[in-house]
């Protein structure tokens, strides 16, 4: 008889509880898409991946923190970046690695796609909704001043309080402010997040090309 390896009661609830909460995202996301983000409830969205509103709380607080679902890991992954800074590695340096291992770091629940779609939407409901916008800026503002700290912590010779948020405000705003004159287009479909995502990094890369030469010259 061959052997089968059973998988854990624990693995198949986070399975499971993986495939809802991604659920959730994709019919909220095609939601904001074609209704407006005013006019979808947290009932339509429930409805739409097929569970219960009281289902839906299990997993986000409230409708706008949908549009907020990797901001901790991505953090989380420039943090990382800094921790491994290799020898010889400069501040500006350990910082753009930093800040493209949070770029490349959407979360393990969602695709490069669906990441993208979701920060379109973020960035274009922000225009209008102040709680949306308020969200927006409290958690640049959290992770701005989380990767300073680690950055200073990394290089305290080079680099005081004040130099290490004004190193990480100066790149984090370039790319904001570049990134918020892409958004400014709406998306014409689902169809068109994987030629964002591309636009996104291509827009990051084109702004980071001052310091990225920056680097290259030093080295």
């Amino acid at each position: 008889m061959p052997y089968c390896a059973r998988v854990p009661p624990s693995a198949l609830r986070d399975r499971k509880r993986e495939r809802t909460r991604r659920a959730l995202l994709e019919a909220a996301v095609e939601l904001f898409e074609t209704r407006g983000y005013d006019e979808t409830t947290v009932a339509d969205i429930a409805a739409a991946a097929e569970v219960g509103t009281r289902t839906f709380f299990n997993y986000f607080a409230s409708k706008e923190e949908l549009l907020f679902p990797e901001t901790d890991e991505r953090v989380r992954a420039a943090v990382a970046a800094i921790g491994s800074r290799r020898p010889g590695e400069r501040p500006v340096e350990v910082l753009l690695r930093a800040l493209r291992a949070a770029g490349d770091n959407p979360g393990e629940h969602l695709v490069d796609d669906l990441s993208a779609r979701i920060a379109a939407l973020r960035a274009q409901v922000s225009r209008t909704v102040p709680s949306v916008s308020g969200r927006a800026a409290h958690a640049q503002l959290v992770a701005q001043r989380e990767i300073a700290r680690q950055l200073h912590v990394a290089f305290p010779a080079e680099l005081d309080e004040v130099g290490a948020a004004a190193l990480v405000g100066a790149v984090v705003g370039a790319v904001s402010g570049a990134l918020t004159v892409l958004f400014q287009q709406p998306l014409n479909g689902a169809e068109d997040g994987e030629r964002l995502h591309r636009r996104i990094h291509e827009t990051t890369s084109r702004v980071l090309k001052p310091w990225l030469a920056q680097v290259e010259t030093v080295g």
